[in-house]
């Protein structure tokens, strides 16, 4: 990645799906830019595109017209095979829900993209050390319907860090959990935001919002309204220091 170039740009992107013989704009000619060390909540009510926006970004779907670029590479274009190669590299996906492979244990499915980017050195141990940074380490040869819905959105994470992404795309990443589990999940997410992690999330929570950087709200297929926030960890830091 070029770390000189934003995160990621979009340029006036538009997606239409078909309905019988309409064409449905879910993207409207959207424009957008992230640059590293941002944490972007994506808000707005269902159907106002904020997944299909997500969706592009993670190279799952592709743009009728405009393009996409994430650290400097462009995505229009990429055939899937190159797109799957890139994703598995570069950026780290976590799923509302979960998408954890049920007949491998909790390690094993660190370990997966690990071998499908041809990672094989002290993948053991650097899946064990992510496990341990996200609270589960003692979950490690359970199968993942053994994990309570916070205890597999944790593995989820730490399976979208295997390659050390510098881009977290999530979408809904609390939308399934309880409270207490969301709490959970935010505070990691802001950690890793800390320690450097570019973080783009798609959230229906206000609260959730809040803790981001930067608030994005859509609407109708467009960027309705674009808010720096200030999280409360800059709060806390802004008190205390």
């Amino acid at each position: 990645m070029d770390h000189d170039s934003p995160a990621i740009i979009v340029e006036r992107a538009y997606r239409r799906y078909r309905s019988g013989r309409r064409d449905i704009p879910a993207l409207d000619g959207v424009s957008l830019t992230v640059d590293y060390g941002e944490w972007i909540a994506i808000v707005g009510p269902s159907g106002c595109g904020k997944s299909t926006l997500l969706n592009l970004l993670a190279g799952i779907d592709s743009a009728d017209e405009g393009s996409v670029s994430l650290g400097g590479k462009s995505l229009t274009g990429m055939s899937e095979n190159a797109l799957a190669a890139w994703r598995g590299q570069e950026v780290g996906i976590v799923f509302q829900f979960f998408q954890l492979m049920p007949t491998l244990t909790v390690l094993e499915n660190i370990i997966l993209p690990m071998d499908l980017a041809g990672k094989n050195r002290d993948r053991h141990s650097r899946a064990r050390q992510l496990l341990d940074q996200v609270g589960v380490l003692d979950l490690a040869q359970n199968l993942p319907s053994e994990l309570s819905g916070g205890e597999q959105q944790r593995v989820a994470i730490a399976r979208a860090l295997a390659n050390s992404p510098r881009i977290l795309l999530a979408d809904e990443p609390t939308g399934n959990l309880d409270s207490r589990n969301g709490g959970i999940i935010v505070d990691l997410l802001e950690q890793l935001w800390l320690n450097g992690t570019t973080i783009v999330m798609v959230t229906h929570d206000a609260a959730v919002a809040a803790r981001a950087s930067r608030t994005i709200s859509m609407r109708d297929g467009q960027i309705d309204d674009d808010l720096v926030n200030q999280p409360s960890s800059l709060v806390s830091l802004a008190v205390n220091g």
